[in-house]
């Protein structure tokens, strides 16, 4: 079966409503998202004007700083100093990827901790390593866990979880994520020795290595449930590119338990994660 993530983002996007409505209410505060788009890469346009178009339809304010693609790194750091000291804004995202001239550490590392809402700086990543309660916790990993519970219920103790990709974006943060959950997890990778083997272990497999259905349907068992994170585009033989994920789809969907599809999986869920962080960073501001 497949694990539908437009339909559980939607759900997850009425809840938030409601809190923006109470914080407005209650508190005076409307959770503001500030994005900041350097360059035309046209992927990254299209995701930004999704995030602002989600942003203002559960009722936060969105802004969106478009700066050209010679925007110096000096030019962009004295950006993100500004919207850190600007307490209207509750969280900064810096679209990824970055013209080459731009080091994306140095940037990711010039957002302020409370407002990083991608969850990407090194403070955010060492509170979700120590298990703290109120990190800002990369989006992307959160709703694969989201939909993992979508389909397995709440209480994933004891479950064995193989996450394929060990990038600081997907692969690390959702392993510790599962194992908050109680999970025995096994990161593994493109160049782990017999990984079909490994993969076969796993009650929830997350992919999200990077290359185009690279998990076949020989690696996945009967009740496994599947967590496809991969977005690559490929070239039919008509011509035209489709999108598919990490996951051989059409040959595992009818031997697994569930999985996300892609599209409609796993990207709906990451930009309404994106709201949640921004709503808990706005909550976090009041104290």
């Amino acid at each position: 079966m497949n694990i539908d993530g437009k339909l559980t983002a939607k759900r997850l996007r009425e809840k938030l409503s409601i809190e923006v409505m109470e914080l407005k209410s209650q508190h005076g505060i409307n959770p503001k998202l500030t994005v900041i788009l350097v360059g035309e890469d046209p992927a990254s346009q299209v995701y930004v004007k999704n995030k602002v178009k989600q942003t203002q339809e559960i009722g936060m304010i969105s802004d969106e700083i478009k700066l050209p693609r010679d925007t110096s790194e000096k030019e962009l750091l004295n950006q993100l100093e500004r919207l850190n000291h600007d307490e209207s804004v509750h969280g900064i995202l810096v679209q990824l990827p970055l013209p080459k001239h731009i080091d994306e550490s140095t940037i990711i590392a010039a957002i302020s901790p409370n407002k990083d809402v991608d969850g990407f700086h090194a403070m955010n990543s060492g509170r979700l390593f120590n298990g703290e309660k109120g990190a800002l916790v990369p989006c992307t990993p959160q709703g694969c866990v989201m939909l993992a519970k979508q389909h397995l219920g709440d209480d994933l103790s004891g479950m064995h979880a193989v996450v394929i990709g060990r990038s600081n974006i997907v692969g690390k943060p959702v392993a510790m994520l599962l194992l908050q959950e109680n999970c025995t997890v096994t990161i593994a990778h493109s160049r782990t020795k017999n990984l079909p083997e490994v993969c076969k272990q796993a009650d929830i497999l997350v992919a999200a290595v990077g290359i185009a259905e690279f998990v076949k349907a020989d690696w996945v068992k009967p009740e496994a449930t599947v967590i496809d994170v991969g977005i690559n585009r490929v070239l039919t033989d008509e011509g035209k590119y489709r999108l598919v994920g990490d996951v051989d789809y059409a040959n595992v969907v009818n031997k697994c338990a569930a999985i996300t599809p892609v599209p409609g999986g796993v990207g709906p869920m990451t930009i309404a994660c994106l709201l949640k962080n921004t709503i808990l960073a706005a909550k976090q501001s009041i104290s």
